[in-house]
């Protein structure tokens, strides 16, 4: 079978490949050889600039024509890499020879005594300061450029409805049970905070990158040029080329530790977005929302009355598979026999998995939000049938005044299978030893106004 969104075995390049295309250009096979193609095009440039002495003569003026070779790249480019790759058999290394072909085709007509000067492609590297560089900055540029804004666009949206919904009264559930009454766009703002909080603390975080040679101490680089402070040209160029910062005691790969902290940081993310989720899953089981019926759309393929949260559902199903990918990256690939084994290699490839769950989580959020219909009646129905609620502020009251036993006189009241009605709770004020402007500070509590701040 051809390969399209029918036939692939991934939901995320299959189902829901609309949702998910825009992470296509971080982190598909396309991608992943295009940023390799960016960092041996960067780190030439830099060698130029630094300079070493057999690239001290070549023509500036040139930068941007090797920048080319990765700005327009195309799939035509990458399937030849691909191409090389079948005869290498090893991916970067095709990298290198694709590169040089380019060199031949665009730099050696307008400057053909720089064609030796290609051998500086690649000069002192092993693969993973190319795959060490890659994959963090695609996952850097992935974050900046949709995982932020798509979670800001969450934030923002539960933020309005935080300020929309900030006066409806709310019965709380403590442990599913009836609990001191809030306000549903405070309950929301939770959710705001929580999630604008872990987002600075994912943001923060440092995208660090390996880059050091063969084994981590740049063996080849300081035997062949040993006058050169090759650390802080190390440290120069995945800096200031590449945004990223470089680990400055490492293997022959990354130490992974802060990819880990990056992944633990999604995934603390995507475990608030599961508890929202959740939150208004039985917001709208309890009726405290309708939903927009769409024309046309079935809930049930036997009943027909069902309209489902189903976009809750959706979402949480994929930030749970999104958070078993994090969970499982960030705790595989810090992990590597002694200076290097091949086992991080294959899992890097997946580093787009998780990002991928987690847009579509984030998008049927956000389809699930956009179709709420407050029931405000049904909420003040549920306030006016628990009176039992006040009894923490009657009993707090009667604190301050120094009343006997006052908990234990609300709880004698209230722990009973007798309903608790707004005559039931006058009766037992009215009949309390205080004064009448006591009395009467208690009986103006109501369940829709003990809402504390």
């Amino acid at each position: 079978m051809e390969l399209n969104a029918l036939t692939a075995i991934s939901p995320i390049d299959g189902r829901y490949r609309n949702k998910t295309e825009q992470l296509a250009g971080y982190f598909s096979e396309y991608a992943l050889i295009r940023y390799r193609v960016r960092v041996e095009i960067e780190y030439f440039i830099t060698l130029c600039e630094l300079p070493l002495p057999q690239l001290a003569d070549f023509n500036h003026d040139l930068f941007e024509p090797l920048r080319d070779i990765y700005r327009n790249f195309t799939e035509e480019d990458a399937q030849r890499v691909k191409d090389i790759e079948k005869v290498t058999n090893h991916d970067v290394k095709a990298v290198e020879y694709f590169i040089k072909e380019k060199w031949d085709a665009i730099l050696s007509p307008l400057a053909p005594h720089l064609s030796p000067l290609k051998e500086f492609i690649h000069f002192g590297l092993t693969s993973q300061d190319i795959n060490n560089t890659s994959v963090p900055l695609s996952i850097k540029e992935a974050l900046e450029q949709v995982y932020y804004p798509m979670v800001e666009e969450l934030i923002e949206q539960l933020n309005d409805y935080a300020e929309q919904w900030k006066q409806v009264p709310m019965l709380a559930k403590t442990h599913g049970q009836p609990a001191s009454p809030t306000r549903l766009g405070k309950e929301i703002m939770v959710y705001v905070y929580r999630l604008e909080e872990q987002l600075r603390a994912l943001k923060e975080t440092p995208i660090t990158a390996k880059f050091g040679g063969a084994t981590g101490n740049l063996n080849a680089h300081h035997v062949a040029y040993p006058q050169y402070d090759w650390r802080e040209f190390g440290n120069q160029f995945v800096s200031e080329k590449l945004g990223l910062e470089r680990e400055q005691w490492t293997t022959q790969i990354s130490n992974y530790d802060w990819l880990g902290a990056i992944f633990d940081a999604m995934r603390r993310i995507n475990t608030i977005i599961i508890d929202l989720d959740r939150d208004f899953w039985m917001y709208i089981s309890m009726e405290y929302f309708k939903q927009k019926i769409k024309a046309g759309e079935v809930g049930s393929s036997a009943m027909p009355h069902k309209v489902n949260p189903i976009d809750f559902e959706n979402s949480e199903g994929n930030m749970g598979m999104a958070n078993a990918v994090l969970t499982f990256l960030a705790q595989k690939l810090p992990v590597s026999r002694l200076q290097r084994d091949l086992t991080d290699s294959t899992v890097l490839r997946n580093v787009g998995v998780p990002m991928g769950h987690a847009v579509i989580a984030v998008q049927s959020t956000l389809k699930g939000l956009r179709k709420l219909i407050l029931n405000e009646a049904k909420l003040q129905e549920d306030l006016d049938n628990t009176w039992a609620v006040v009894a923490e502020a009657i009993q707090t009251i009667l604190r301050r005044e120094a009343y006997p036993n006052p908990y234990e006189a609300l709880k004698a009241l209230t722990r009973t299978n007798e309903k608790m009605t707004e005559q039931t709770i006058h009766q037992f004020i009215q009949g309390l030893d205080v004064s009448d402007e006591v009395k009467a500070e208690l009986m103006a509590i109501t369940p829709s106004n003990y809402t504390g701040m």
